[in-house]
This record gives structure tokens, sequence and C-alpha cells, in this order.
């Protein structure tokens, strides 16, 4: 595990009323992935954030209410801890914004200087939101019903392997993922949506692998990473993507993912978010 002991992480956190970003807490991330930050990345994609606690006061006074994504791509500088991220949306709570544009530039302005990368953010009304991220599961085969005698909690690449040298394209994936946090050491629970083109990955030591990570502490974009560097290594498919979809804490859920062929996930939610 990364030690964050020279951080602010995990400490009493002074702030104002006041809109303020100097509550954004950026992590570097070639700190959290272990490297050099010149490292050539293996994979494309991002992390998309969705904030379902967004409250800021119209001209009037009347609050306003949103649901928020925010798509950061892998190759920023910094990732933002998810508490800091929750203290600064709470401190819009009371601050007058002209307009729901206003609000998305500024969160545009404030993340994007605070990750090193643009941005992108959204803003949904509640009625429209289960439209543009519909509540679905995606056509696949879930590894959570085989009978797997299982003893490791913590990250085990060499249970992965392969079972033949056909090639087959297949979706698998679990509801078993369960991270903890480096800081605070409180469970993340996810699902976790395997895609990839190669020789047919083996489906028990796939979710014996998913489940060894019961123990281990790090933050959701790493755990992603790892997962898809591990399988990489150790079943060598042709295309991989990694997708998991994390449950909110704090109001915020953060769905890291990771491809060496795709640069975004279609997007949806599923039934634990």
């Amino acid at each position: 595990m990364v030690d964050y002991s020279d951080t602010e992480l995990g400490r009493a956190t002074q702030y104002t009323d006041g809109l303020d970003a100097g509550l954004l807490y950026p992590i570097a991330r070639s700190k959290t992935r272990r490297c050099s930050a010149t490292l050539i990345l293996p994979f494309v994609g991002g992390d998309q954030w969705t904030a379902y606690e967004l409250s800021w006061l119209g001209p009037g006074g009347l609050p306003q209410i949103a649901i928020a994504e925010f798509w950061v791509s892998c190759e920023s500088h910094n990732i933002v801890e998810s508490k800091s991220l929750k203290l600064y949306l709470n401190s819009y709570n009371q601050h007058m914004m002209a307009t729901w544009t206003a609000v998305e530039e500024r969160l545009r302005a404030d993340l994007s200087a605070a990750t090193g990368v643009a941005v992108e953010v959204t803003l949904y009304h509640l009625d429209e939101y289960p439209l543009q991220c519909p509540m679905v599961e995606p056509h696949g085969y879930c590894l959570d019903q085989r009978q797997v005698a299982i003893d490791t909690y913590t990250p085990e690449a060499g249970l992965l392997g392969v079972d033949g040298a056909h090639e087959v394209e297949e979706i698998l994936y679990s509801h078993l993922l369960r991270s903890n946090c480096p800081v605070t050491n409180q469970p993340d629970w996810a699902s976790v949506y395997i895609s990839y083109r190669g020789a047919p990955i083996n489906r028990d030591g796939l979710l014996a692998y998913l489940v060894s990570y019961r123990q281990h502490q790090d933050f959701h974009e790493q755990c992603v990473e790892q997962i898809f560097n591990d399988i990489i290594a150790y079943c060598q498919p042709h295309e991989l993507s990694v997708y998991a979809r994390y449950l909110r804490r704090g109001g915020i859920d953060i769905n890291p993912f990771r491809s060496n062929h795709q640069p975004r996930p279609v997007i949806f939610r599923h039934v634990r978010q």
C-alpha cells in the first residue's frame, strides 16, 4: 500500500462556508502508480465521477439541485481525493450562481486546475438523468455463482490464467469486488466488467483473483489499473477493457475505465447505484 502519512488525508479539515476551490486535494497519479510520471501508459481511458449531492442558490435565493458527471482522463497529472471533492461540492450550498452554465464553468475550471487536465463537466436535471445514464446490465457472463473455494484476500495475480489457445470475445463480470480506502480503511464496493478478445480467461481463476482484493487498500483508480495490468500480463488478451462501477460514498461514485483499444466506456448504472 502507498504511504499517505505525508499528506493531509485523514486529518481534520478546516473550511469556510463560502465556495472554496482550496478544499480540493490533488494526489499525483505517479504516486498511486508507484512509477515515474513520464511512464508511457499501457492503456487509455479515464475516471467517470458522478456527484448526486450538488446544490447552490439561484439568483432569487431558491436552491437548485443537479446531478453532476465529471470525466477525468487517465493521463491527468493528479486524481482528487474523494472526501475533498465532497467538501468542495458542499461549499456551493449557500453560494449564489447566476446560471447552470456558470456552475458548470466554475466546476470545470476548479477541477481542471486540480487535476492538471481539462475535465469534462455535465449537469443534469433529476428527471433527465435516467435517460442519459440508464440502470442496465451489459450482456455478459456473471462469475458470482461459480463454486470456487477461496482463501486468498490480498491481490494474487497468479490466480489468473487461460483455458486453451482459441480466441473468444466476451464480457465477464462480478459484483463481488471489494477494496478498502488507503486512508480510512473503509470498504469500497464495486461491480467490475472485463471485456476482452483473446484466449479464454479461466473463469474460476478470474473470480478468485477479483475476490482477492477484499483486504487490499488502495484508491479505486489504482485497483482498476492493477487489474488491467495483471490480466494483460497473465492472460495476454489482444484487446482488454476493465470498467469498475463503485458504489457511492459521500454522495459520489467513482467509475474508472482502462482499455488498450477503447477510449470511453458505454455509460450505465447497475442496481446498487
